[in-house]
């Protein structure tokens, strides 16, 4: 899943009602149909996991498409004590799905918690899905700081799981986006792409064009080989023309940063 330009589309964008009512595999048909070279499945928005999984699976290998599964329980957690269920329950969902990637928060996790730190380690033994730590939309794990501690107590113990790098989340827990892609950057295996905009007491995701941050600064601050997703609403009465248009901006964004790399390269 690794090839430049690489574009997913988180299935949450579509809204939850809707993705409930028609189905995550619905949805994955529909990515592919729009361009999109994967999804990434909801495990929140799950209705039937044990028919669902194997059906998006099927999806999937009949259409080629990339998968991330995304499991919406922290690993630590509010105590700061390592959550082994929740991370095997996500880790047999990736598996059932065939996702070679499974993106998680770190929940709760403080310094305390760094003495269970071998517990991941071992639960990871073996497994066929690589774990991504994505920065929440809370304090605890999604903040710069909580996620430094957590990476820095983890190479300490041998762990370098990559991270899932959410531009928008960054807003919700009052963090500079542009800081933390230049921060967090060599560790980025995976880019969720949000706009923002502020509406009265809260942030609400839109598109990137639309959105009041400087996306394309984080962007470019980012590894330019790792995959894209679209985490925003898509909506409208031609789904699928709404869905396709936005995969082919993003596409053409992606090709538009490669092309203007490798004029600098090639630049004497």
């Amino acid at each position: 899943m690794n090839s430049r330009n690489t574009v997913l589309i988180s299935l949450s964008s579509f809204g939850a009602a809707e993705v409930r009512r028609h189905g995550q595999p619905w949805f994955a048909r529909l990515a592919h149909e729009a361009g999109a070279d994967g999804v990434e499945v909801r495990g929140e928005l799950l209705t039937d996991p044990a028919a669902e999984l194997p059906a998006i699976a099927a999806v999937a290998r009949e259409r080629s498409l990339a998968l991330v599964y995304s499991s919406p329980e922290g690993l630590w957690r509010a105590d700061g004590a390592f959550d082994a269920e929740a991370l095997e329950r996500a880790l047999q969902a990736a598996a059932l799905l065939g996702a070679p990637q499974l993106k998680m928060s770190i929940g709760a996790y403080r310094r305390q918690s760094a003495s269970t730190l071998s517990m991941l380690t071992d639960s990871l033994q073996g497994r066929s899905a690589a774990l991504l730590i994505e920065n929440d939309q809370t304090a605890s794990a999604g903040s710069l700081s909580a996620l430094q501690a957590f990476f820095a107590d983890a190479a300490q113990h041998g762990l370098a799981p990559g991270m899932t790098f959410d531009m928008g989340n960054w807003h919700w827990v009052g963090e500079c986006p542009l800081q933390a892609a230049q921060d967090c950057a060599p560790r980025v295996a995976y880019v969720h792409c949000k706009g923002v905009q502020r509406q009265p007491q809260r942030w609400v995701a839109v598109p990137l064009a639309d959105s009041a941050a400087p996306w394309r600064a984080v962007l470019r601050a980012l590894p330019p080989d790792v995959p894209w997703a679209i985490e925003y609403p898509l909506a409208g009465d031609d789904l699928a023309n709404v869905t396709r248009t936005e995969v082919a901006a993003l596409r053409a964004l992606a090709a538009g940063f490669a092309d203007d790399r490798r004029m600098r390269e090639d630049a004497p």
